[in-house]
């Protein structure tokens, strides 16, 4: 196959990748969609799926300056064969807020000095449209302000159209009220503020509006200064209009395997990759229609380490994706987590879903409501929808790469009271996998359980012992932790599946029953716990999908009791496999 196209990891300039030859996942046929929208919308998503390579295709679109270039970019694409009335009919306005820094006394000088050169060059761009001198009519403005609404007055003189697109509308909001907190964020986005005054202004004055961001903070404190905008962001004809479908997935690799550059098993890197990249959903009446979609930079992370080296990456975690995370972890623990949204986080984290109702919108006064978190993770990509009860939706951690998040703010919140050696404790993870050799590894961490007092007097209960489990197990690079698995129409607190698609000569699996009981009820109950707890385990052990989850290694029923913070007992339960 002559000229194969490069994989476009990283790269987010739309008319790049069409031009010189990259992989493109055709969004195009989203156009009509979203022109039947009303004309002014937002639309939210995660970082790292997507959003600045679809507002360049939307800016290359409707681009009246490349209406020319029109066959040559969307051609071979869905909407080049049946374009829209709209297309190349708009002179566009592209602001891209990510670009806009500094301190917060700086912040409104660089908000207006960025948005002067982009209109500055808007000016140059579509001056044939206007009058010789036009652009220069605009450069001698003073202010943003004054050349945005000298735009509009000539606009409407010629009857030309204006789009405005938007990406990471709230990006330096975000930041201001991370770094600065809500007080300062308030002055920015109320009353007189720059950035509400901004939005006023673009009210009315262009055609068509599309912005994007991470989260609808900002969006919510902006409403009422610009109240004609339309969310779309959870509506279920644009649940796939990014990220990577399964069907996508399989037929970029394929394109990539007939091109020979691709040596492996599809359907076995699929199967890899998807407890570590798929299982969104952004709208609950997707649940059972759509399929669920893989984080299109995961995966192109992926693909481009299996062409280059020819096996999946060693990290299975993008290392690019560190900021992103520390960005989004810095503003959901703003002004520091108080014990109610802590209480929801070790919930997610132990029980992998929480039942809840989804905010659309929300004030960033309302950011330390408990009520508000779960939704907040939702839009940053902590959280999916995984199902619905009654009237609620169940939110769901989608997958391994972000599971790995909540471990690691445990673990990063259990070592800041109480450090133990990480090292020692990833060697002794290694001789369960190889040589099942678990008693020396879950000894060492119930002895770091007992020394961690504030974490005992934090949530004590069999739910604090779980999670401090989980977290430090976590560790564990051969397996794929699983707590709360249903096995059996019961539900064991931890099985450690294991990861034989990247450690296939690990020779051991565990299933790990946590009970816990007072001191004051220890006496009189242990007894009975513990009976119940080896039937319980045993019942797991013989479930139909233990076979397929344990992959022929050797299966481990491990019990664990304590007494309040304390170690009591811990045992190897057998049974008698269905399988045997």
């Amino acid at each position: 196959m002559e000229n194969v196209k490069r994989i476009p990891y990283g790269v987010s300039n739309f008319v790049t990748v069409m031009e010189q030859n990259l992989y493109y996942v055709d969004k195009t046929m989203f156009l009509p969609l979203l022109e039947n929208q009303p004309n002014y919308l937002f639309f939210i998503r995660p970082r790292r799926f997507g959003k600045s390579l679809l507002i360049g295709m939307l800016r290359s679109y409707y681009d009246i300056a490349m209406k020319e270039r029109f066959q040559n970019l969307f051609g071979s694409l869905w909407i080049g064969r049946q374009p829209t009335p709209l297309q190349g009919k708009y002179q566009v306005v592209y602001l891209d807020f990510s670009r806009i820094g500094g301190n917060i006394e700086a912040l409104e000088r660089n908000f207006n000095d960025y948005c002067c050169l982009v209109l500055n060059d808007v000016a140059s761009t579509y001056e044939s449209y206007y009058y010789p001198g036009f652009a220069e009519e605009v450069k001698k403005l003073e202010g943003y302000a004054n050349k945005l609404n000298y735009l509009d007055l000539q606009a409407k003189k010629t009857g030309a159209l204006l789009y405005l697109i938007i990406d990471e509308y709230d990006n330096f909001t975000n930041t201001v009220l991370n770094e600065k907190g809500e007080e300062i964020y308030h002055a920015l986005t109320h009353a007189s503020g720059f950035y509400r005054d901004v939005f006023k202004k673009f009210k009315g004055m262009f055609d068509r509006i599309f912005m994007t961001g991470v989260s609808p903070v900002t969006l919510d404190d902006l409403t009422s200064g610009f109240n004609i905008g339309w969310n779309i962001s959870t509506e279920p004809q644009f649940n796939m209009l990014l990220g990577f479908s399964e069907v996508e997935v399989r037929e970029m690799f394929r394109y990539y395997k007939e091109a020979g550059q691709l040596n492996g098993d599809i359907e076995e890197m699929i199967a890899e990759m998807k407890p570590w990249y798929d299982n969104y959903c952004f709208a609950k009446q997707c649940l059972d229609k759509d399929p669920r979609m893989f984080n299109s930079d995961m995966v192109l992370y992926y693909l481009r380490n299996y062409i280059t080296y020819g096996h999946s990456p060693e990290m299975m975690i993008d290392p690019n994706t560190r900021t992103d995370y520390g960005k989004m972890q810095k503003l959901i623990r703003l002004d520091k987590l108080d014990e109610n949204r802590k209480g929801v986080l070790f919930k997610i984290a132990e029980e992998g879903q929480i039942v809840t109702d989804l905010f659309t919108t929300f004030p960033a006064k309302m950011l330390t409501d408990e009520k508000i978190f779960p939704s907040l993770l939702f839009y940053y990509g902590m959280l999916t929808i995984v199902g619905t009860y009654r009237t609620r939706l169940v939110l769901g951690i989608p997958n391994n790469n972000v599971r790995k998040q909540y471990y690691e703010y445990l673990l990063e919140e259990y070592q800041s009271h109480q450090s133990i050696d990480l090292n020692k404790l990833t060697d002794l993870c290694g001789d369960m996998a190889y040589d099942g050799h678990w008693r020396e590894a879950l000894v060492f961490i119930a002895h770091a359980y007992v020394e961690n007092s504030s974490v005992r007097s934090g949530i004590e209960g069999e739910r604090n012992i779980q999670g401090f489990f989980t977290a430090y197990l976590s560790l564990n690079v051969y397996y794929l932790l699983a707590p709360e698995l249903e096995l059996n129409h019961g539900f064991c607190d931890l099985f450690l599946m294991p990861d034989l698609q990247r450690y296939n000569d690990v020779a051991h699996s565990y299933i790990l029953e946590l009970k816990y009981l007072s001191v004051k009820d220890f006496d009189s109950k242990a007894e009975s716990q513990w009976a119940e707890a080896v039937e319980q385990i045993k019942g797991y052990a013989i479930a139909p999908r233990v076979r397929q989850l344990t992959q022929g290694t050797q299966l481990h029923c491990i019990v664990m009791q304590f007494r309040g913070w304390e170690l009591m007992k811990m045992e190897e339960v057998s049974y008698i496999s269905s399988n045997a």
